[in-house]
């Protein structure tokens, strides 16, 4: 099957403006481990990365989506043209972009990387996830690897030779990892058996490197009961010799692949350990019964890159509506409506029409400013870390509380976002002759997979609320009481910042509510209540950060002549924070009231109340 053409878009001026005069990326360009970079060269970057993925993975996506992928004697067959696409991606170093020079990479800083990840992510989300994978599994090994470990692993998953999954799911156990039954049995020389079975394992087997690194999770014989008692295993396809050669196959198997509803270019596989008792695998580094905080590295990673993934798909879904309206002409303009003689008009000229636009381009460039807000601090963290450390503790305290939402939010949204953009095309978005239908579907697992959105909801209210007793939260209730104290008199924006000021106290009520009900005895209200919380507080952070871009975008504007090219782009910023707090802000406060309604039906009606199936 030939490649089709390429369907994917971005707009760089807008990835410009949040890496560079939104988030000022000079904060931390240019020092310690980001001493290479600076604006031209992150700039030159995007532009190849942007070049890169609508000529090469772009034009695979339609393709790659039709044709899936295939079990041949026992291994994945990945669709045509992937294989070639991984060499190239490699061979360009964009996939090497943030990786730490001491496993041959370029080392840009954080947010540099998550808006590459979103060029390459939106033009094939499907194949991007397999140098995702690779990379978060080289940067666990990386991380907590022995040195033998780091030497021999993480460069070769990082540039390509080998690819790497994360194994944690079992059929039994499902989100419940604890009750994961794959065995490791201690052989004399070090090493382990592992026998098991793990299910939707995504890249868990192909054909575009020479061999691929499972990271496992498995419980060492006479290890307790629960997560307390998991290890974190190395278990390569093929094993590995001590000097990066490869040795023989190492009795992992593939039992099948999952025929899925989106992503169809990325092999979901069950996989068979030990089925022959051959199958050996090493700790990670020396630690046993480490495993979950091991893989909660990855795990968090990978949580963020689901957030890339939605602001990828959401923003070319935009786009590719905001073209397709532009083009498609259909009925006469409202103000003629009674007029039969009246010229046809574009589709954008109408008014629904311009709603779901202004609804996409706001939520959008909203997603992706919480996205880059959140690397942002990951890089401060990483420049301040050894030199102040209280400023640190507070960046990676903002990286923590805001994860869950990034996550959560972005993976929502860019599945609604989507369906919102076929509604934009009308009957041809349901077509595949248009890619918003394969945006929509591909969406749908971001809200499922690397922890349920309802897991990422009770990860927020269970732990990062009260992490660091309390001081994650109320440092970011304290950086938007400093915005509105600077901005609740500014011109254009003045009502909507205030209006920040009573989202957030209700949502600080609704907080301080969940810790009453635990209190209380109402415990089962917190998980009812939790992905209403996460909810409100990621349309306040939304929000908020939609105001701020306004904010800088109209300090701009003000010193730019009439006629200047950027003048409509800066205007754009300010319809966007101002529709989005019009409309999008007020639910927040209304979802506060819901939430202390403390409605506890689901709990109460009976299980026979449901019906019958």
């Amino acid at each position: 099957m030939s490649a089709g053409i390429n369907r994917y878009k971005a707009d760089l001026r807008e990835l410009f403006f949040v890496l560079f005069e939104q988030y000022d990326f000079n904060a931390f360009a240019g020092k310690g481990d980001y001493a290479d970079w600076d604006e031209p060269t992150a700039k030159a970057v995007i532009k190849e990365a942007y070049r890169f993925s609508t000529e090469v993975l772009g034009p695979l996506n339609s393709s790659g989506d039709r044709e899936g992928c295939k079990v041949v004697d026992g291994r994945v067959i990945t669709p045509t043209g992937f294989k070639e696409a991984w060499k190239k991606l490699f061979e360009a170093g964009i996939r090497q972009v943030g990786v730490p020079k001491e496993f041959g990479g370029q080392a840009a800083p954080y947010a540099l990387h998550a808006v590459v990840e979103e060029i390459t992510s939106g033009a094939n989300t499907a194949f991007g996830m397999y140098p995702g994978l690779a990379g978060g599994a080289a940067e666990v090994i990386g991380h907590f690897g022995t040195e033998a470990q780091k030497k021999l692993y993480p460069e070769r998953m990082f540039n390509g030779t080998w690819g790497g999954t994360m194994c944690l799911t079992e059929s039994q156990a499902g989100t419940d990892v604890g009750s994961a039954s794959t065995k490791a049995v201690r052989q004399p020389d070090g090493t382990f058996k592992i026998t098991g079975t793990k299910i939707f394992i995504s890249g868990g087997d192909h054909d575009l490197a020479e061999n691929v690194i499972h990271l496992l999770l498995a419980r060492i014989e006479g290890a307790p009961q629960g997560t307390k008692g998991l290890s974190l295993f190395i278990v390569p396809r093929v094993r590995v010799n001590a000097d990066g050669s490869l040795s023989k196959d190492n009795d992992v198997t593939v039992a099948g692949i999952e025929h899925k509803m989106g992503i169809n270019g990325s092999a979901t596989c069950s996989l068979n350990f030990g089925e022959n008792d051959g199958c050996l695998g090493e700790l990670v580094g020396a630690a046993e019964n480490q495993g979950m905080p091991q893989m909660f590295r990855m795990m968090n990673t990978a949580r963020i890159g689901v957030g890339i993934q939605g602001v990828a798909v959401a923003g070319s879904a935009y786009l590719n509506a905001l073209e397709y309206a532009k083009d498609r002409k259909q009925g006469s303009h409202f103000t003629q409506w009674k007029d039969p003689k009246a010229p046809r008009v574009s589709i954008m000229q109408h008014p629904d029409v311009r709603r779901m636009l202004l609804e996409l381009k706001a939520t959008t460039e909203g997603l992706r400013s919480l996205v880059v807000k959140l690397a942002s601090h990951r890089d401060q963290w990483a420049v301040l870390a050894g030199k102040d450390d209280d400023k640190a503790a507070y960046h990676m305290g903002q990286v923590e509380l805001l994860t869950p939402l990034v996550k959560a939010f972005s993976s929502d949204e860019a599945f609604r976002l989507s369906a919102v953009a076929q509604q934009v095309y009308g009957g041809a978005g349901f077509l595949k002759d248009w890619p918003v239908e394969q945006y929509t579907r591909d969406a749908k697992i971001f809200s499922i997979y690397e922890g349920t959105n309802h897991i990422q909801a009770m990860d927020l209210v269970a732990r990062k609320l009260g992490q660091n007793g309390g001081a994650n939260f109320q440092g970011f209730i304290g950086d938007l009481s400093n915005f509105v104290e600077a901005h609740q008199d500014h011109p254009v924006f003045g009502k909507e910042v205030q209006s920040l000021t009573g989202a957030s106290e209700a949502i600080m009520g609704v907080a301080m509510n969940m810790m009453g009900w635990s209190q209380a005895g109402k415990i089962d209200l917190v998980p009812l209540v939790a992905n209403r919380f996460l909810l409100m507080m990621s349309q306040l952070a939304v929000s908020y950060l939609l105001l701020d871009a306004g904010v800088k975008a109209e300090a701009s504007l003000s010193k730019l002549p009439e006629g200047h090219a950027d003048r409509s782009f800066y205007e754009g910023k300010r319809y966007s924070a101002l529709w989005y707090a019009r409309n999008v802000l007020p639910e927040a406060k209304h979802h506060a009231e819901v939430a202390l309604l403390e409605d506890e039906s689901p709990m109460k009606i009976s299980d026979e109340a449901f019906g019958h199936s």
